[in-house]
């Protein structure tokens, strides 16, 4: 951030006091409060969040942009659960759209990829009463024979959580057997909103927000790394939001062991909230800038171009964001069920490179952990080949 550009927003009398004390406390490094944040989503432009996120983004990463080779595995889609924003899941006994893989036929996906440099396998799904913690560390154990190089981000706390209490663990109990059967890190799903009212609308029957925090935690003390996440644009207010990043970064100033912060925006396509409207892309773009300013002790910020699609993602590396996901090479339906604009989610790596690029980025090749494999401004792009092959 140019001292010119903070100078003419601080001294800009068009911006109220009370914002340009905020600024000031962005351009100080200070962490700002609570109430700064539902100030920010309450009165602020989205130029003026923008420029404060993007001198975040830029001090802690330059103009880097990270992306990642990967694939998902969706084991199931059939749940026990009954969340009404999810357009995903279905009931055991439905049989229309759902789906179940065998071991085997989650082993294939693996062994698509022989010989290719993806980096990472994401693997969630539903929760399926005949998946449990036994099944699913033998199919984490038979990957890391199959790929041992290769980083298992699998399940979430709701997933975690079911299978635990079904197969009489503790927590620090079943964590360790993932670990010890190839568990690298966990994603950051089923988080949806904290608040306990709202998530009683939304979510009622899964796992509570304080089960969902005390899974990381465990998993940070146990030294597994992990995402999170904020289901955003529904019946929420702005302080819900707050307070759900709140408790976020009070448990990251705890562990330190998120790796990055992924809001995720409620698409209405064929769920039980189908009659709320969704967030304009504007307000997509603030909610990112707003996280990236309150969320201080987070060193990244993704946005997860298969659920907002190319050009936004494109725009909110101007708001805060320096992660944009993988290739995913058309691994997952969560989102396109849904009703996203990524009805084919692939890219190639010369698509993502060239995609970062055009938005004047660094485009950097990471791994799960944020190492660098490749630079991307000092080799030249790979052909283009199906995504995950080059």
């Amino acid at each position: 951030m140019s001292t010119s550009i903070s100078s003419s927003v601080l001294n800009d009398s068009k911006i109220s006091p009370a914002l340009r004390g905020i600024a000031s406390k962005v351009f100080d490094g200070q962490r700002i409060s609570n109430e700064d944040g539902i100030r920010l989503y309450e009165e602020a432009e989205i130029g003026f969040v923008g420029i404060l996120a993007n001198h975040i983004r830029e001090k802690k990463h330059g103009n880097f942009t990270y992306f990642n080779r990967n694939f998902h595995i969706e084991p199931t889609n059939i749940c026990v659960f009954d969340c009404k924003f999810c357009s995903y899941s279905r009931l055991l006994k439905q049989k229309d759209g759902s789906w179940e893989l065998s071991e085997a036929q989650m082993l294939d996906i693996v062994k698509k990829y022989k010989d290719q440099p993806v980096t990472e396998v994401h693997i969630v799904g539903g929760v399926h009463p005949k998946m449990g913690l036994d099944f699913f560390a033998g199919l984490l154990s038979k990957i890391r024979v199959m790929r041992p190089e290769l980083h298992i981000k699998a399940f979430t706390p709701v997933e975690m959580e079911y299978m635990f209490r079904k197969a009489k663990v503790s927590f620090t109990e079943g964590l360790l057997l993932l670990k010890e059967n190839g568990l690298g890190s966990m994603p950051g799903g089923g988080a949806e909103i904290f608040d306990e009212t709202i998530r009683t609308e939304i979510c009622e029957d899964k796992c509570t927000s304080e089960e969902w925090l005390q899974i990381h935690e465990t998993a940070h003390g146990l030294g597994i790394p992990s995402n999170a996440t904020m289901l955003y644009g529904h019946i929420e207010n702005f302080g819900h939001r707050i307070d759900h990043m709140d408790r976020l970064r009070k448990l990251q100033d705890k562990t330190g062991g998120f790796n990055t912060f992924i809001p995720l925006k409620f698409r209405n396509k064929d769920n039980q909230m189908s009659n709320l409207p969704e967030s304009s892309v504007v307000e997509d773009l603030r909610n990112y800038a707003i996280a990236r300013i309150y969320l201080d002790n987070f060193a990244h910020i993704k946005a997860y171009w298969p659920m907002i699609g190319r050009t936004t993602t494109q725009l909110a590396l101007n708001f805060g964001v320096d992660d944009i996901d993988g290739t995913i090479d058309d691994t997952t339906k969560i989102y396109t069920m849904a009703g996203s604009e990524e009805q084919n989610p692939s890219l190639t790596t010369a698509q993502l490179v060239d995609l970062i690029k055009q938005a004047g980025r660094h485009p950097i090749e990471r791994g799960t952990l944020y190492n660098v494999v490749t630079d991307y401004m000092l080799v030249e792009t790979p052909s283009e080949l199906p995504a995950g092959k080059n």
